[in-house]
């Protein structure tokens, strides 16, 4: 697993959580805004904790609003997931979201990833770290898999399966083991490779057994399950026979 990053998924709005996800060496960790009741000032602080923890806060979005998107990015996201993306003009819009002009249409504001004004009276965040800001478009249905060549000719990082999501459009939810589902997988691997972006999947269930059949598929970055299935699993335990 020399060249494979591992990062996970938070749903559930508690900062003690994100330390010990972060503390447990996790590169990355997604903060979910699209299945939770995360909401901004939670996310805010959750950002605070992962990035002071050594880990790289990443922000599920809930849609692909604008605002949203500046308002994640101003708290200190080191990137955004962008879900559900279908189109060309969708990742272009997210694209132009994360990024000042000209390069972009993102409005300049006095927040934590800003030194609340520090960074950026010496040019640092505009310049430098703005840029290290990393951006992956999930690939979550058939529209999405039809058009992801060119969704991934954009410049982002890389992208993520939602395997629930593609399955239901495959019209198997749930089933992550169909010729469809494989069909999909190698059809959007493929166009990643050319484009030599990262190529992401979620790992819903705990299972680490999982990984290494991951990796062999062509996956560089997996997010190992989420909070509340290894909660889940983790209290189920002592009742297994």
């Amino acid at each position: 697993m020399k060249n494979l990053s591992i990062g996970t998924w938070q749903s559930l709005p508690n900062e003690s959580i994100a330390e010990i996800f972060a503390k447990a060496g996790y590169e990355w960790i997604v903060i979910d805004l699209e299945h939770s009741c995360i909401n901004i000032n939670q996310a805010e602080q959750l950002i605070r904790v992962i990035d002071l923890a050594g880990s790289k806060p990443f922000v599920r979005l809930s849609n692909h609003d604008p605002a949203q998107i500046k308002r994640v990015l101003d708290a200190g996201a080191k990137g955004i997931l962008a879900p559900m993306i279908e189109t060309l003009n969708q990742i272009e819009k997210i694209i132009s979201a994360c990024h000042y002009p000209p390069r972009g249409s993102r409005g300049m504001g006095l927040a934590r990833a800003q030194g609340y004004g520090e960074n950026l009276q010496k040019q640092d965040y505009i310049s430098d770290q703005v840029n290290e800001i990393e951006i992956y478009a999930q690939i979550e249905s058939l529209k999405g898999l039809k058009n992801c060549k060119e969704i991934f000719s954009q410049k982002i990082n890389g992208y993520f399966i939602g395997p629930y999501d593609l399955s239901a459009s495959l019209g198997n939810p749930g089933v992550f083991d169909s010729g469809e589902f494989d069909e999909a997988e190698i059809t959007i691997l493929s166009a990643a490779k050319n484009e030599n972006i990262k190529c992401g999947y979620h790992l819903v269930e705990p299972e680490i057994d999982q990984i290494k059949l991951l990796e062999a598929k062509g996956y560089d970055m997996i997010a190992f399950s989420v909070d509340i299935r290894m909660l889940d699993i983790g209290a189920r335990l002592p009742f297994i026979k």
